[in-house]
């Protein structure tokens, strides 16, 4: 799926996987195996973002998918995000849709919001709102997704 069809169809919320289309090499080759896993991974779509026209220079349209968190005793010091345009050359996959009924988290309303937490429901999304404090969050429900948003194309 290329990652037009992901930017046009696939959910905020959804699990993403993104290859180069190369062979994965063998543990024993570790600079080898860190390059490829820094071309080839899986994230969670947290946010599109349209194009952008700023007098004659044109950024086009992205989406960004949450890699990791990296911390210790519960303290996250460092997330990994990774932004994609909609023209990259890389391989994307839907691996896993947003359960319906679950509630996305975003960071604030409108086009310029993030997802920050994927809630099992409303109670637990209002309850994570409480001790994590986004001011001007908005909750979303997950309803069914469209026919085609985890379609391979």
């Amino acid at each position: 799926m290329s990652a037009k069809l992901i930017f046009d169809h696939a959910p905020i919320g959804a699990i993403i996987a993104y290859s180069d289309g190369t062979p994965r090499p063998p543990e024993r080759h570790r600079r080898k195996l860190a390059d490829w896993q820094n071309r080839n991974g899986v994230g969670r779509l947290i946010c599109k973002r349209a194009a952008v026209e700023r007098g004659a220079h044109t950024i086009p349209a992205s989406f960004t998918l949450h890699e990791s968190d990296f911390g210790s005793n519960g303290t996250v010091v460092m997330r990994v995000y990774k932004t994609f345009v909609v023209n990259s050359p890389r391989d994307f996959t839907v691996r896993e849709l947003p359960e319906p009924g679950s509630v996305l988290v975003m960071s604030r309303p409108g086009d310029l919001g993030e997802l920050v937490h994927l809630a099992a429901n409303r109670i637990a999304a209002e309850d994570w709102l409480t001790r994590h404090g986004y001011p001007e969050a908005e909750l979303q429900d997950v309803t069914s997704p469209a026919p085609d948003a985890g379609r391979a194309a």
